[in-house]
This record gives structure tokens, sequence and C-alpha cells, in this order.
């Protein structure tokens, strides 16, 4: 079982940068696929990026490609998604999450994921 706190989400303007990360508890977070989704108001969670247990593959959504880059520190239990070139449709909560299990990177379903962070609101103004 691992424990997740997302942080690092607050007001940017347009074209601005933030760096989200989300620190897991235990000492098994290297046994998870991780993952980034959001969720705007009123809209379904979104996968945004997910990245292999070793670190060494990623995927990401067509919105996120290009701008964001999602990686990982097994040694300090987090992962990271620097978020670059911000639209104001990027408006969200993102939420990190945990996939135990045969997961493939390119798992886009949220209900595959066990364990999610309390999430962190993105906000970019136009």
């Amino acid at each position: 079982q691992v424990q997740l706190v997302d942080s690092g989400g607050g007001l940017v303007q347009a074209g601005g940068s933030l760096r989200l990360s989300c620190v897991g508890s235990g000492r098994t977070f290297s046994r998870y696929v991780m993952a980034w989704f959001r969720q705007a108001p009123g809209k379904e969670r979104e996968f945004v990026a997910a990245i292999t247990r070793s670190g060494g593959n990623t995927y990401y959504s067509d919105s996120a490609k290009g701008r964001y880059t999602i990686s990982r520190d097994n040694a300090k239990n987090t992962v990271y998604l620097q978020m670059n070139s911000l639209k104001p449709d990027d408006t969200a909560v993102y939420f990190c999450a945990a996939a135990g299990g045969v997961v493939m990177v390119t798992q886009k379903d949220p209900s595959r994921y066990d364990y999610w962070g309390q999430g962190t609101q993105v906000t970019v103004s136009s």
C-alpha cells in the first residue's frame, strides 16, 4: 500500500510553468507505474502522463505531449510533472496515481489505478 501527497499547484499566467510533485509513503514506491490525471469542473478525470517503474519510459496525452514532462526519483519516492507553456484549458485539479500489478504505461483508465493523491489545483489565467 502507498499513500500519495500532491503539491505544487497554484495560479499562473498563460505561457507560464509549474512543477507538480507527488510524494509516496512506504518502501514499495518503485513497484508502481505512476501517472498524473486532471479533472476540470464538470468534466471527467482525464489522463495526462504516466511513467514506468524504473522511469525509463513515459507516455503522454496529446494535450500534454511537447509541453509536459513526467519524471520520478525512486530514491525520494517522488514523481514530478513539469508543465510548460500553460494554457487556460489546463486549469484543473491534478492528481497523481499509482498502479500496481500488470499495468502498461499506456493505461489511461483511472479505474486501473490503485492509489490516488488528494489533488492540487492548477489555475491558468489568460
